[in-house]
């Protein structure tokens, strides 16, 4: 009679030392290679701001390819008007506010520094006199002569020119695919965590999905609107620069806060610096107060709402350790890890809180 040879046991795998490694070495995978990432990060976005519409298509009988290429067209759309319209604008008033800097400068330094000293008692001292007509000539020599060197250093190289075309060309092949299996990419993801995690996994992943979707969906949102408003607002009461302030306080308006401290600032000195009338600046005080308004008491509440939980200073830091990590890419990636991160903290705290270690006397 055969001897039986009993089973071998399953192979026994400590989990949390091999989930640690996997996270490290994705981390320094991800800084070796943040060189060639901008494509498949910047695909990545426009696949995660597309899937809910696709989705959507789908949940009306719309097949998920034929919705992925009605998202493509109607995102294309807006992009092409918005390179089409805005561009020229900014440009043009860009150039208006460079030819505006001989004029703030000279207000500081006649009526806003001898102000400040005569108020507060500082203790006098100039800046500098500049001939602002040969700095400003010899800057923009200096930056034409840049970009010259830099596109014919470019163009120089044929391997260069090609993989920046290439890099461009992959963003929305990247986004097409992405957008396209993202349910089953997610779901096989999903499969690769122990299955005694899966459940807990999949709830933590959903919430943190919410809270990063409520951030980059909504604020992005909140920043274009914040952008229509102080433009339209700024160009009514008569500043040359609107388009221009109303777009800086817009996309400063990623951090709270810092959009509304940065253009009423900006849109101040602009407006004094143009007209120097106090009724001008009280009507770009209310221009801002009322965007303020709006969106404290409505924007955000109904396309953010509360779920984000990231400080503003939290938001400033993860967007400068971002940068500092991994450059544009970095910027890019920061505040959807920091949100990430902070769901799964706050999850490891609650665990944390009812462990034996917390309560124990």
């Amino acid at each position: 009679m055969a001897e039986i040879t009993p089973p071998e046991p399953p192979l026994v795998i400590n989990r949390w030392p091999l989930m640690l490694g996997v996270i490290v070495a994705l981390g320094v995978l991800f800084y070796v290679l943040q060189p060639i990432l901008l494509p498949f990060v910047l695909g990545a976005v426009i696949a995660y701001l597309g899937d809910p519409l696709v989705d959507a298509l789908e949940r009306r009988k719309v097949s998920r390819t034929v919705g992925v290429v009605l998202v493509f067209l109607l995102f294309s759309s807006i992009v092409f008007l918005l390179l089409l319209l805005a561009i020229p604008m900014l440009l043009q008033q860009l150039d208006a506010m460079v030819s505006k800097i001989p004029a703030i400068y000279r207000w500081i330094t006649t009526e806003a520094l001898p102000w400040i000293q005569a108020r507060f008692s500082v203790e006098e001292a100039g800046l500098p006199r500049v001939d602002w007509s040969a700095q400003l000539a010899d800057n923009w020599q200096s930056l034409g002569r840049l970009t010259a060197n830099t596109f014919k250093q470019i163009t120089g190289s044929g391997a260069s020119l090609l993989l920046g075309i290439a890099n461009m060309a992959l963003v929305p092949v990247v986004a097409f695919y992405l957008m396209r299996d993202w349910d089953a990419i997610m779901s096989r993801m999903l499969m690769i965590f122990p299955r005694a995690w899966q459940d807990r996994v999949n709830h933590m992943v959903g919430e943190a999905d919410e809270v990063v979707g409520a951030f980059i969906r909504g604020q992005l949102i909140v920043m274009c609107a914040l952008g229509v408003i102080y433009s339209a607002g700024l160009w009514m009461v008569g500043v040359q620069l609107a388009l221009l302030l109303g777009v800086i306080a817009g996309l400063a308006s990623i951090v709270p806060y810092l959009g509304f401290a940065v253009g009423i600032v900006a849109s101040l000195i602009a407006a004094w610096a143009q007209s120097g009338d106090w009724l001008m600046l009280l009507s770009v005080a209310v221009v801002f107060g009322v965007g303020q308004l709006i969106e404290s008491m409505v924007l955000t509440p109904i396309l953010v709402g509360d779920r984000i939980g990231l400080h503003p200073v939290a938001v400033i830091f993860a967007l400068m350790a971002g940068g500092q990590l991994a450059g544009f890419v970095g910027v890019l990636v920061a505040l959807p890890v920091a949100a990430v991160i902070m769901v799964f903290a706050r999850h490891a705290v609650a665990y944390y809180r009812a462990s034996e270690l917390y309560g124990a006397d």
